[in-house]
């Protein structure tokens, strides 16, 4: 069963409605960090994690895919307002 954490995404007129982390598949290689350093860190663990309160709200649409795009492991998912998923497509 995958370790993820959910992370929801309230900025005005995103079509990004929530992050998803999937912390079997990371691997701490922090290129999303390199994209979108605003909205994501390592943990304790040397797994990403979205900066709390307000990391999801920070970026852009586009830097946000961008971000998970270049993950090697596709460990980050990205959801529109409906649940459907938007990245990895």
């Amino acid at each position: 069963m995958a370790n993820l954490k959910e992370y929801p995404r309230s900025k005005p007129e995103s079509k990004i409605s929530k992050i998803v982390i999937d912390r079997d598949l990371c691997i701490g290689a922090a290129s999303c960090i390199a994209v979108a350093g605003a909205t994501y860190e390592l943990d304790n663990e040397n797994k990403v994690v979205v900066i709390m309160p307000d990391g999801a709200n920070t970026v852009d649409d586009d830097t946000l895919i961008l971000s998970a795009e270049s993950c090697p492991t596709k460990a980050i998912f990205l959801y529109d307002k409906e649940g459907k998923q938007i990245f990895p497509k």
